[in-house]
This record gives C-alpha cells, structure tokens and sequence, in this order.
C-alpha cells in the first residue's frame, strides 16, 4: 500500500514579495533565481518559485508541455502582452516566447514538462 506524502505548502505567497528571505534561491540565468518546489531533475512535471531582477529577461522558449505562470508581485511581459501582479498565464505545448520583466517579479512557474531554450 502506497503511503500519501506531505502536502506542499506555501504560506502567504502573496506577500512573496517583502518575504523573499524565506526561500532558497539559486542562480538559473542571468538576473533570474530559481527556488525549485519539487521536480526539475528529469522531463517530467515541475514546480518553482523564479525572481527576476529589474530588467532581467528569460531568452526564447518553446514549451513542450503545458506551463502555468502566476505573478504573484511585480509583472512580466512578452510578445503577447504585460501581466501585472495577479496574472494567470497558461501556454499550450508547442508554444513559444521571450519573458522581460522592467520592474523584476516572482512568479510562481508550474511545468507539465520542461521547456526547451531557443
């Protein structure tokens, strides 16, 4: 019989913002830190925490599986759009976009599957 693991939980998330110190971040490109929630090791499902500094940007991506990004301080923007804090951005396998951030933010990513860098 399988035993069910603990529950992830973040706490406050919405105040990630004046509460950066309680996370873990690791360098992941330049300008952008990564606190990995679970997964991020092979190609399956993954979930993470990423800060992007003032004027950082993440170069072209395809994702190859569903992604959910949730802007949770801050806001981001690509070809499509600029998503402010709140935001809720789900892209489809096979698409595709370069992600700036004038301001920084953290956003909370959710991958079905890892994305490919261009």
């Amino acid at each position: 019989m399988n035993e069910l693991a603990s529950p992830l939980v973040l706490h406050d998330l919405l105040k990630i913002g004046v509460q950066q110190q309680l996370y873990s971040w690791q360098p992941f490109r330049e300008g952008i830190d990564i606190h990995r929630l679970y997964g991020g090791h092979d190609d399956g499902p993954a979930a993470a925490l990423l800060r992007y500094q003032p004027g950082a940007a993440a170069p072209l991506h395809v994702h190859e599986g569903i992604e959910h990004i949730l802007v949770v301080s801050g806001a981001q923007s690509d070809e499509h759009g600029h998503y402010a804090a709140g935001s809720l951005l789900i892209s489809p396998p096979g698409s595709s976009h370069r992600v700036t951030s004038a301001e920084g933010c953290i956003v909370l990513a959710i991958w079905q599957r890892p994305v490919r860098f261009l």
